[in-house]
Parts: C-alpha cells; structure tokens; sequence
C-alpha cells in the first residue's frame, strides 16, 4: 500500500494540503509541523519564500523535526498567488529581477524586509485568512490568479486556466470586462504589471 502524501503542497488560496508530487518550486514559512510530520501551524515567520528544488547538492530529509517546514507550489505564479516570493539565496537572480520590478512599480527601497513587510499585509487579513480584492480581470497582469466559482484561475493571455495538483487542466476564454476576486497579493500584482514573468507550469501550453 502507498504511503499517503504528506500535508505540504501549496495553492493559490495559499492553503497547505495533502497532494500527490511536488511541483517545480519549494519554499518555507518557518517550523510549521511536529514530530509526526503533522502540520500544527500556517505560518511562523513573516519570510515566505520559494525556492529552487535542488541547490548545491543540498539533501534534505523532509519534514526533519525542529527544521523548517518544505513545502511545494506547482509553479511560481502559485507561490505568487499564495504570497511568497523569490529566495534571496537560491534563485538570486528571479529575486534581483523581482526586486527591479518591485523598485520600477514603487519606487521605494526593495530590500527584503521591506518586501516581507509589504507582502505580508498583502496576502493575510488575519492568521489563515487570505486578504483578496476585486479589480477589473481586464487590469490583471499574466501570472495572477483568480478565484471563480470555488476554483484557482490563472490569467494567461487571453485565457483563464483552471488550477489543479497536476497543473491547469481546463481552459476557457478570458471576459474583457468583468469584476473579479484577486488570489495574488496587490503587491505580487504590482510587480507582475512592472514585466516580471513568473515561470508556468507547462501544462499551461
């Protein structure tokens, strides 16, 4: 019999759940499981990165105890969409990129507690309640999501793709006009709009 999955894969409702596999991307938000690999907490730091599955060899055992917490986003528009943002560390580059946009959108420092900052009264009302807002779908950059119908939407072009633990499996065609609830934190949104690209999953097509 197989082992049941772990409770670490992340949505774009930022949600931490039981899935098959791992995605392209891993992250942390502190120590959030106990010694039966059991999640017991949402969050523990204000830091909610993502970053790449293998550097420099590093192995890790997952869910170690009194270690950080590995979780898993199908792509970086998830992560997005849950409220992380690219490690400083791992995925330099993606970060310096994300830090240029986040200059180019605000025009304020873009060190990285100033983004946490920010991020955080982004994507939070209150502890495991996500902030969302409504904008017009036809404002939203590539790479946000929505939320329609019970479901995760990536925006992409001039479709809507429907977000699931295997990537985005169904397609339908993005309205001109239409008032939505956004997923993605406003700040996420603002750097997507300044022309960072997040990386899609390839189900995406």
């Amino acid at each position: 019999m197989s082992e049941m999955p772990l409770q670490n894969r992340v949505t774009p409702f930022g949600e931490i759940v039981a899935l098959e596999g791992r995605g392209l991307l891993m992250g942390n938000r502190g120590i959030l499981h106990d010694d039966s690999k059991r999640i017991v907490h949402y969050a523990k730091l204000r830091r909610w990165i993502a970053c790449r599955l293998e550097f420099k060899g590093i192995r890790r055992v997952v869910m170690t105890p009194h270690r950080y917490t590995e979780l898993f986003f199908l792509d970086e528009a998830t992560a997005f969409g849950a409220g992380h943002r690219p490690c400083a560390e791992c995925r330099r580059e993606d970060y310096r990129r994300f830090c240029a946009a986040w200059t180019g959108r605000f025009g304020e420092p873009s060190g990285a507690d100033a983004i946490d900052l920010q991020l955080h009264g982004d994507r939070l009302i209150r502890p495991r309640t996500k902030r969302t807002y409504a904008a017009d779908i036809a404002d939203l950059p590539d790479g946000a999501f929505i939320a329609d119908d019970g479901a995760a939407w990536l925006v992409r072009g001039d479709a809507l793709l429907a977000w699931s633990q295997q990537g985005y499996n169904t397609r339908r065609k993005r309205p001109p006009h239409r008032e939505v609830e956004v997923l993605t934190p406003r700040s996420a949104v603002a750097v997507l709009s300044a022309g960072y690209r997040a990386d899609i999953h390839p189900s995406a097509g």
